[in-house]
């Protein structure tokens, strides 16, 4: 069995849970430590269960209540030094033995569970997704990303679950009250994924493997759900991927998603609820 639901998505702060029977990790802490407690009660999951927490990169909405959660309840924290030796002093000082520092590409192994790190494109000093992988189930991560490479698209396609960047509508973004430079940024090779560029890279992607698509990171001033799903949806079915395939969900900045569980069932993965 392998579990896992978004508990914050969006620049307000970002922390994911994925886990096993036995194995409970946090990818990303950017909201307060009691925030993240809090998401956690509402799956199910305590916070003194948590094994470990992972980090894409140093930006503070990835990485706000990481310190807090590492002194408080002594998690571990596991990142590449570029990242680590660039998180930003409200972190905090963290205790150097809870300090896991991780090759990018490497995999990491806990009972069943493995987790590997994979390189992306973004402003930040070495930003990573993630993949998990349990017997034969297979979750990626992929938010915070200017573009998809084709690399990335080797690595994660398969998936039976995508936890997938869909930031902004580029029009919204375009006609908003950002400064030109802050645009320039997010549309460029190391900002953040469109709607559109979203469902391209997703349309190749998907396999018949792939169940559930959740679309995160969406951008409260510069996008909506209701149009991220609709543009990822259109574009999708352009390409004969339609919702009796896969189920395309949002995720939420305020709350969690459900807790998603990927069972055995002849010879297929099931998501329940």
């Amino acid at each position: 069995m392998l579990q896992y639901s978004v508990l914050a998505s969006g620049s307000t702060g970002n922390a994911i849970y994925i886990g096993t029977e036995r194995h409970h990790f946090l990818i990303d802490a950017g909201l307060s430590g009691k925030k993240v407690e809090d998401a956690l009660s509402k799956i199910g999951i305590g916070i003194s269960e948590i094994n470990g927490v992972f980090i894409t990169h140093e930006h503070d909405d990835h990485v706000k209540g990481i310190g807090v959660l590492a002194r408080k309840y002594k998690i571990p924290v596991y990142a590449n030094s570029n990242t680590l030796d660039s998180l930003p002093k409200s972190v905090g000082a963290i205790e150097e033995s809870l300090i896991h520092r991780i090759d990018t590409g490497s995999i990491l192994e806990f009972g069943p569970l493995a987790i590997e790190s994979f390189p992306i494109s973004h402003d930040a000093k070495e930003p990573v997704g993630y993949v998990f992988y349990r017997d034969k189930y297979k979750v990626s991560l992929v938010t915070d990303l200017g573009y998809v490479s084709s690399k990335i698209k080797e690595k994660i396609k398969g998936s039976d679950a995508l936890i997938f960047e869909a930031n902004h509508d580029i029009e919204m973004l375009r006609v908003s009250s950002y400064p030109w430079s802050i645009k320039q940024r997010i549309l460029s090779d190391v900002g953040h994924l469109s709607n559109e560029a979203a469902g391209e890279a997703l349309a190749e992607i998907i396999t018949n493997n792939t169940q559930q698509v959740l679309l995160a990171h969406l951008s409260k001033e510069n996008n909506l759900p209701e149009l991220a799903h609709l543009a990822v949806r259109n574009i999708l079915e352009d390409h004969g991927i339609t919702d009796k395939d896969i189920h395309l969900l949002r995720t939420y900045f305020d709350k969690p998603t459900d807790l998603y569980r990927l069972e055995s069932h002849s010879n297929r993965s099931l998501i329940l609820k």
